[in-house]
């Protein structure tokens, strides 16, 4: 992933993948060059916005497009696509009004100039209608599938036909005010995930959520949901952004950034000045970073301070326990600024040496791994208290009983990123590992899928001019013995094609070919997702 890698995009047909699509009727026939592995049978389905506008009125940020779901279907070597928008509240509404009728991300949605002063007056009392747009992820809750964003809300769909089954609110069943897309799953269906909510005497708090696998009487798991641990907030109005977490095998690891929400902008910003979510976005330049632990079973917050330099965060890479430590690797963005004041669709669709400048003043993304000791003692100040012997990873503690974090640094190209990072989740999630996949932004353009060998920092690339992936998904070979046996599934657009996208199979060993599976139509950028056997 070196300089030679430094594919240039003047053409700017990334702009391609940010723009409007149709649904489809039925499954599409794809062309097939390489050989598909037999032993995929399932199918792939992927999330990410596809409606860019509403009649004349544009959506403004990459989080605000209408949600829509993709499906390839793996069955005797031949390969299908098909597509459709999930049915939200925010999209029905938005296509049978065509105009923009729930607030998104940078959205502000207008009050409708149809009604009245006094309807429109009493109707800003009634509270905020938080949108359901779920176009981020998709995962198993149950035996029930559930595409979501990072609200209260999450939509249960139905994976084969892709129609939209129900609204769900989370504040229904326990005290969150929103939850991540990035849940953690065990085993045995056991789902893990955090969201900020009300604590005790109205500050705020994080709470990790445990829905229950299956249950043999088939009543909803969602139901049986509960609070396992909760973690303080720095500050009492303004919690941090949180997007991802970590879990080991035994414990729960929260990265509190110094992106905060301010509550009070939040609650008041609505119908008073055009605002959005983005708007109530706020740095604590005097805050660093928090690394806060917890035991998962029984829920046990450890009240020790650990804190790291500023940084941003979203993806969580893997988190393990070794000789009484906890390592934890993550994609970081280096200093305070919030990076998704990078990501507004005008930065993204501008020319190649706009996009260039001002992912230069972007905060810089580096793949970090923090090492967090357990075993601490006030007497050892001053010194070192990582003593693992493969890290360079510092735990500093200071005079006050603070304990100071310096990381490692696993992989750093400036202004390439190695982002929305995957692994051989089911053999290796909280556990030690060698190997982590990811999509890399190229000036936050994704333009090649990467591998990182995190022991040795050894990297690997594929990569095609004018041609954009997306997150890359671990799907393992059936007998396979070594960690990266097995495929690497990700979508490709490449709108200057004759086909212009494609599913890609790589080899997860060396980032080779195995087989592509060709569309007629394009496909628009895709955020996360996942294979179902």
């Amino acid at each position: 992933m070196t300089n030679e890698h430094m594919f240039e995009h003047p053409a700017g047909t990334y702009k391609k993948i940010f723009e409007t699509c149709e649904e489809l009727a039925e499954p599409l026939p794809t062309t097939i060059t390489g050989r598909i592995p037999s032993y995929l049978k399932g199918s792939l389905l992927r999330l990410g916005p596809g409606l860019f506008e509403v009649g004349d009125e544009p959506f403004y940020h990459l989080f605000d497009g209408q949600a829509l779901m993709h499906k390839f279907d793996f069955k005797n070597g031949q390969v299908t696509y098909y597509r459709k928008f999930a049915k939200t509240d925010a999209y029905v509404r938005a296509i049978t009004e065509k105009r923009v009728v729930i607030t998104e991300f940078g959205t502000f949605a207008y009050p409708d100039p149809c009604k009245n002063i006094f309807s429109r007056f009493f109707s800003y009392f009634k509270g905020v209608e938080v949108t359901d747009n779920c176009l981020v992820n998709v995962y198993p809750i149950g035996e029930d599938f559930y595409a979501v964003t990072e609200t209260n809300y999450i939509t249960k769909v139905n994976p084969d036909t892709l129609e939209t089954l129900k609204k769900v609110d989370m504040c229904n069943y326990i005290n969150i005010n929103g939850i991540t897309a990035h849940p953690h799953i065990e085993q045995d269906g056991t789902v893990f995930n955090i969201g900020n909510c009300m604590g005790k005497g109205a500050t705020l708090a994080y709470n990790i959520v445990r829905i229950p696998p299956t249950q043999k009487d088939k009543s909803d798991p969602i139901e049986k949901s509960k609070v396992v641990v909760q973690f303080p907030s720095a500050e009492r109005f303004k919690p941090s952004y949180v997007h991802s977490f970590g879990m080991s095998e035994n414990y729960f690891v929260f990265v509190e950034t110094p992106v905060k929400i301010n509550l009070l902008k939040f609650l008041s910003a609505w119908s008073i000045r055009g605002s959005n979510y983005m708007d109530c976005f706020e740095s604590n330049e005097s805050q660093g970073t928090n690394f806060h632990i917890a035991k998962k079973d029984p829920g046990e917050y450890i009240d020790l301070k650990f804190k790291g330099a500023a940084i941003g965060m979203f993806h969580h890479i893997n988190t393990y326990e070794d000789q009484g430590f906890i390592v934890v690797d993550l994609c970081a963005w280096k200093g305070f600024e919030f990076v998704y004041n990078y990501l507004w669709l005008a930065n993204l669709r501008a020319n190649w040496e706009e996009v260039k400048k001002a992912a230069m003043m972007a905060p810089q993304p580096e793949v970090r791994r923090y090492v967090i000791p357990l075993d601490v003692h006030k007497e050892e100040q001053g010194k070192n208290l990582v003593s693992l012997p493969y890290t360079t990873a510092t735990a500093v503690m200071h005079a006050d009983g603070m304990i100071w974090l310096e990381p490692e640094v696993l992989f750093s190209g400036p202004r390439q990123a190695f982002e929305f990072p995957q692994i051989n989740y089911k053999g290796y999630g909280g556990k030690n590992y060698t190997y982590a996949y990811g999509l890399g932004l190229n000036h936050f353009i994704p333009d090649r899928i990467c591998k990182l060998n995190v022991k040795t920092k050894e990297t690997w690339v594929w990569q095609e001019p004018e041609s954009y992936p997306s997150e890359p998904l671990f799907v393992q070979t059936p007998d396979g013995v070594d960690e990266d046996d097995g495929v690497l599934l990700t979508i490709v657009a490449a709108p200057g094609s004759q086909r212009p996208a494609y599913l890609l199979i790589l080899n997860a060993k060396d980032l080779s070919e195995i087989a592509r599976a060709e569309v007629e139509c394009s496909i628009p950028v895709t955020f996360h997702g996942m294979y179902k056997p």
